[in-house]
């Protein structure tokens, strides 16, 4: 089978396309026939080892997001069925509750094995089943970006009808963001740089819009926007260094900060007295578990929620396409058919 794997030493220069046996499943596994298989930022970092020693010993199968066919089950088995289509978990090994060390060293495409070859061999504990509706592409966009998502505006924001909400960027994350909050009702802000993005996500329900090239003190701005309520009830943080002291000015008092992205840098300075003084809650989100994933997945079934798809490459072209995301230019997900 063909598989993409980095070898012998770190670096995108060092990941090939190859040649590898088909795995079998042994008990309580999976074999599944890869499809389609999604790109996210982190399938650039990884890479370069970018996470330290989290990032997993090589040579190491990248990515972590994709769909297929479940084509072969091993003893035991009776979560899933041959000929069901499915979807890796992100966390093999985070089914439901908080998360634990075992579960973060549980993650497809470093520290373990991820997507791109032919054939996957994972527990069955590690697939959920993808609702009909969706296409391949569209599947194999969720287990990252859209869980992610999920978790910033359900389980850990709390969404309700009426909030506030704000997301920085177009990217995966912040469009499932924007799908998922107007599906609980909130109002929704979004900030981007490109008059053009901020054009489409308002053709997608966003309710108010900022530009941070013309606007560059959006905390100001928000302020008209969120009116007496002093600021967003819920602030989907994706920036990092650059952008979190403008969020602490924009949340309101008792709001929350979902801190996923590190995109502006890792190194942040921000005064911990407004932090204090208002009660502010900065809550990490690093993707989630099981249970969310089939709720998310039940919800976007339940309204017909379609990710949005951006450009679709070859297997084979692994490399073109993750200098297509790199130069962050894209709009919605990009996918690789098998």
């Amino acid at each position: 089978m063909r598989v993409f794997q980095i070898e012998g030493d770190w670096g995108l220069g060092n990941l090939r396309l190859s040649q590898s046996s088909k795995p079998t499943p042994g008990p309580d596994e999976v074999l599944i026939r890869m499809k389609m298989a999604a790109l996210n930022a982190r399938d650039l970092i990884v890479p370069e080892r970018g996470y330290g020693r989290a990032t997993g010993e090589l040579p190491l199968i990248p990515v972590s997001d994709g769909m297929g066919e479940v084509v072969e089950i091993g003893a035991g088995v009776d979560r899933v069925a041959v000929g069901e289509r499915v979807c890796p978990t992100y966390f093999q090994n985070w089914i439901a509750g908080d998360p634990s060390p075992a579960a973060f060293a549980s993650a497809l495409g470093g520290p373990r094995d991820g997507v791109m070859a032919d054939y996957v061999c994972l527990s069955q504990e590690g697939v959920v089943r993808v609702p009909a509706y969706l296409t391949d592409a569209e599947a194999a966009t969720l287990p990252c970006a859209a869980l992610t998502a999920w978790s910033a505006i359900v389980t850990h924001g709390q969404t309700r009808a009426g909030h506030r909400v704000l997301i920085q960027g177009t990217g995966g994350v912040a469009l499932f963001a924007l799908a998922f909050a107007k599906l609980h009702g909130a109002h929704v802000t979004v900030i981007s740089s490109s008059d053009q993005k901020l054009e489409r996500v308002r053709s997608m329900g966003a309710d108010a819009t900022i530009n941070y090239a013309t606007t560059p003190d959006w905390a100001k701005a928000s302020r008209e926007i969120t009116e007496a309520r002093g600021g967003y009830d819920l602030i989907v943080e994706l920036g990092g260094a650059k952008t979190l002291p403008l969020s602490l000015r924009a949340v309101r008092p008792g709001g929350t900060l979902a801190m996923i992205g590190v995109l502006t840098g890792l190194d942040i300075a921000a005064s911990l007295g407004p932090i204090v003084a208002r009660q502010v809650r900065l809550q990490g989100v690093t993707v989630g578990h099981r249970d969310g994933f089939e709720a998310m997945l039940a919800a976007m079934a339940q309204h017909v929620i379609r990710p949005v798809i951006g450009a679709t490459f070859a297997f084979e072209d692994l490399h073109a396409a993750l200098h297509h995301q790199r130069d962050g230019g894209h709009f919605g997900k990009t996918v690789l058919r098998f």
